[in-house]
């Protein structure tokens, strides 16, 4: 029987660097992996950080990290050929067909955009699979947008709006939070228009009145939340809301499911 305490090695194939404190680093992996799904990564004497998939290779998955403590810091002193823990990978991801032959519309805020990028990528690249695709993805300046060569992409094969919430002198991009361009969206049938929005809670809470506003359906929005998932197993209730475990249930949710959730 299989321990699903016990990590296994895993080696750097690439990295990519984004900001100063924000890296994806592709890592070895074989088995099955949806995006917005969580590895814990680990470093022995250092401990293990609960971080998102960002990306799902043939043999490798990717792990947008941000270095923001003990784990991370000593993560970032790795390269391509070293290696370090993985175990996973746990709870709820977005189920791609779900969204097939849909009106799909992406929103993300910050690092939110790490979680659902492998449905952006996916779509971006089967945009024949689905009726329309959108991305809203909100930073806060020019310096911390991550995935720019994604973005080139991604521009090129469906309707995105990258906002920054403040820009130096003679930018010319879309200033803003995301919550300013959702009532611009128009839908066929919006009724039938599905949406994930993914980043800070209160971004969350915000974008969705605005999703809702439009007349979209509350069992057609979902959502990701961010917890401190420990064990990954609903064993030590770290991430624990009410008598939802994060890890188990989540971290995707239907917003039906969601919404009442508090701590």
């Amino acid at each position: 029987m299989k321990n699903e305490y016990i990590p296994q090695l895993s080696t750097i194939r690439k990295v990519v660097k984004h900001t100063d404190i924000e890296y994806t680093f592709t890592m070895d992996y074989e088995g099955d992996v949806k995006p917005g799904q969580f590895f814990e990564v680990s470093i022995p004497k250092y401990g293990e950080a609960p971080i998102s998939v960002s990306g799902i290779g043939e043999g490798t998955v990717d792990f947008t990290i941000r270095r923001v403590g003990k784990v991370t810091n000593e993560i970032f002193e790795n390269y391509v050929g070293d290696s370090f823990f993985i175990r996973g990978p746990y709870g709820n991801g977005f189920d791609i067909d779900i969204y097939k032959n849909k009106e799909l519309t992406v929103i993300a805020g910050g690092t939110g955009l790490s979680p659902v990028r492998g449905v952006v990528d996916y779509f971006a690249r089967h945009m024949d699979e689905v009726k329309s695709a959108s991305l809203i993805a909100g930073f806060k300046s020019p310096d911390d947008v991550l995935f720019k060569d994604d973005f080139t992409f991604w521009k090129e094969k469906m309707n995105v709006i990258q906002t920054v919430d403040g820009a130096p002198e003679g930018y010319e991009g879309p200033v803003g939070m995301v919550t300013k361009y959702v009532p611009d969206l128009k839908f066929d049938n919006v009724e039938e228009a599905v949406f994930i929005c993914v980043g800070p809670p209160v971004m969350i809470k915000f974008t969705v009145m605005e999703i809702l506003k439009l007349g979209v359906p509350e069992e057609n929005i979902w959502v990701s939340y961010e917890r401190k998932m420990c064990c990954g197993l609903g064993k030590c209730g770290h991430c624990r809301m009410g008598s939802t475990y994060i890890c188990l249930d989540g971290p995707v949710f239907n917003y039906v499911d969601s919404k009442e959730l508090m701590d």
